[in-house]
């Protein structure tokens, strides 16, 4: 239930008791929910390098410097802004926290025109007027014995309490995470596609865990914050207000060794000596003028392709045939056609 007053708890301690409820699954016909004690999750999280571990046993494989990012997030109360090119594995990053602390996930997609309706609450109007059409028709019962004009509208005012309250309350996705009462994963992504007047919305959120609503009041996270991350393209500059309430983290491109530990643990089925030729053929690749250069999520679809394709090392054709799984504009397809066979020749020959 919201209230006004709701407090934070203190940040748990190792040895706290309490369990925190995970994804519900669904089993012979009925809902149960897994739950996994708060003393795990504290070891997870008990140092940057556990953090690591955990995150690469769930095949995120990631530099110590986003594993920092995660532990000082959790240990910190703090949101993270994750921002770099896209498909480098910033939405997965919130996405695989949620799952290595078996927390629910809550996302919130931003679009230009996104607004506290779609964000925070919005009123169930068709419940309202509803409602509001069983009070007009039993308008005579509730003024019965009500003693001139004040005395009505006073009544009626009380009825007007009832029609925006929690009862009549749709909760939107920073609302829901903070009625999480053991906590969650937020998800903001691509904030940078909202506007600015958005980010102004975010700022109590992100800075004290709570939002208010003029109606009802101010409502905080009812026991346990969630972990808060924000995602970016760089489409466009970030307010510095939303900056200073949250831990930076940058992803670029991962370099040669760390793309091929990716490689593996995505898909793990590639022949080694082909993951290396692949991942260097996408190295060279992002060293072109493109519009679009590929991302990681192009070099694991690309592994998987060649997977099934039975491939056992790159050739010029080959690579013609699978160029439109990596590249994804016209323009760049056909501006590296013409060097398609010297840079798999050098791939192939290193």
């Amino acid at each position: 239930m919201v209230t006004r007053s709701t407090r934070l708890r203190p940040f748990p301690c190792p040895t706290h008791n309490a369990i925190i409820p995970a994804f519900a699954r669904l089993a012979g016909g009925q809902l149960h929910l897994e739950a996994q004690p708060l003393a795990a999750i504290e070891d997870m999280a008990q140092s940057a390098d556990a953090v690591r571990s955990h995150l690469e046993d769930h095949r995120y494989i990631c530099s110590s410097q986003i594993a920092t990012a995660v532990y000082l997030a959790y240990q910190l109360r703090k949101p993270v802004l994750i921002e770099g090119p896209p498909g480098v594995g910033k939405t997965e990053l919130a996405k695989t926290t949620a799952d290595m602390f078996e927390l629910p996930l809550i996302r919130l997609q931003c679009y230009e025109g996104l607004d506290e309706a779609k964000a925070i609450y919005e009123w169930k109007y068709g419940k309202q007027l509803l409602y509001t059409q069983v009070l007009k028709e039993t308008l005579d019962e509730v003024l019965q014995g009500a003693r001139g004009f004040a005395e009505s509208v006073t009544r009626l005012h009380e009825f007007g309490d009832i029609f925006f309250s929690e009862e009549f309350m749709e909760p939107r996705p920073l609302l829901k995470a903070l009625r999480e009462e053991e906590g969650c994963v937020l998800l903001i992504d691509e904030v940078d596609k909202s506007d600015h007047e958005f980010e102004s919305l975010l700022l109590e959120i992100l800075s004290d865990f709570q939002v208010s609503i003029p109606e009802i009041g101010t409502v905080k996270a009812t026991r346990e914050p969630p972990m808060v991350f924000l995602t970016s393209n760089n489409t466009r500059e970030i307010s510095d207000a939303l900056k200073r309430r949250c831990l930076h983290l940058y992803i670029p491109f991962p370099d040669v060794e760390l793309e091929q530990r990716i490689i593996n643990a995505r898909v793990p089925e590639i022949p080694p000596e082909l993951r290396r030729q692949l991942v260097a053929f996408i190295q060279e690749l992002r060293d072109l003028d493109l519009k679009k250069v590929p991302a990681i999520s192009e070099t694991i679809d690309w592994a998987r392709t060649l997977v099934l394709l039975h491939a056992e090392t790159l050739d010029p054709d080959l690579v013609r045939e699978t160029l439109n799984v990596v590249l994804k504009f016209q323009e760049d397809i056909e501006n590296v056609q013409g060097e398609v066979a010297a840079l798999t020749s050098k791939v192939v020959k290193h």
